[in-house]
């Protein structure tokens, strides 16, 4: 048997549309440009405050060909989970949506009980846990009318599957995503797919906006040492294998959790951060 080298593969995302959300910097915009870079149409670019951050990214998703839409919003608002839908709406449908949105309350003090209050955790659950399900209702129609099945995947951590992170309430509502993801993965099905990836320390400003410079740089040195792979990782590490679990490559993954972790799981201390 043999192959033809001249026929070329379609790219994944060949004139799709894509929304991510949370984009304005970090894990979401490196998505983002991967799905322009992997031949998306439009990619609607979700942020919640800084314009000038999402501006940066629209203009690298544009640089790759994409249309880049701007949307403000905060996906703990079902109206704002709304209108981020609804700029998919000319295109007449979602192929992929990225629910990569989330906010976390520092404590890192596990054992510190005081450190929280149930306001704390109602912001966190809000924007991590609920938003994700507000996106995803939200988006249904447009992500029924895709062209094939389309794919939701959902940005937990390695917080929610060890009890680890910033905070007790990051962890639980991370834990919460996790079985937010399986539900939908079976309620969703066969028109949708519903995945999940568990990143633990990524070197992006997430960290840099709430940590002093001295305790991100004990971060990136304590996934160095700790990790089997011996590496820090990036938003663009933690990108690609996002987005595979939306491509057409992935079409018989739902219900999956993906560790992105360098290893961590494997036995060594977790890092206690995200």
């Amino acid at each position: 048997m043999t192959f033809s080298n001249t026929a070329k593969r379609r790219p994944d995302f060949d004139g799709e549309v894509v929304v991510v959300t949370g984009a304005s910097t970090g894990i979401g915009r490196a998505i983002a440009i991967e799905v322009a870079t992997r031949g998306a149409k439009a990619v609607v670019v979700n942020y919640a405050s800084s314009l000038e951050e999402a501006e940066a990214t629209a203009a690298l998703v544009t640089a790759q060909g994409a249309l880049a839409l701007l949307v403000q919003a905060d996906v703990g608002d079902d109206e704002g989970c709304r209108r981020i839908a609804a700029a998919a709406e000319p295109f007449g449908r979602i192929d992929a949506l990225f629910n990569n949105a989330g906010v976390t309350h520092h404590a890192p003090n596990h054992s510190d009980l005081e450190a929280l209050n149930a306001e704390d955790f109602m912001r966190v659950y809000r924007v991590n846990v609920v938003g994700a399900f507000q996106m995803v209702r939200a988006a249904r129609p447009l992500l029924d009318a895709s062209l094939r099945v389309s794919a939701v995947v959902n940005t937990s951590s390695i917080a929610g599957l060890m009890g680890v992170g910033s905070s007790i309430a990051y962890a639980a509502s991370k834990g919460a995503l996790t079985t937010l993801t399986l539900s939908l993965a079976r309620a969703l099905a066969p028109k949708i797919r519903v995945n999940a990836i568990c990143p633990a320390f990524v070197d992006t400003p997430w960290f840099g906006k709430s940590m002093d410079p001295q305790a991100v740089e004990h971060a990136r040195e304590a996934q160095r040492t700790i990790s089997p792979l011996k590496v820090t990782t990036t938003a663009e590490d933690v990108a690609g294998p996002a987005v595979f679990l939306a491509a057409p490559g992935s079409g018989h993954v739902t219900g999956e959790v993906l560790l992105i972790d360098a290893g961590i799981h494997l036995g060594a201390a977790a890092l206690r951060l995200r």
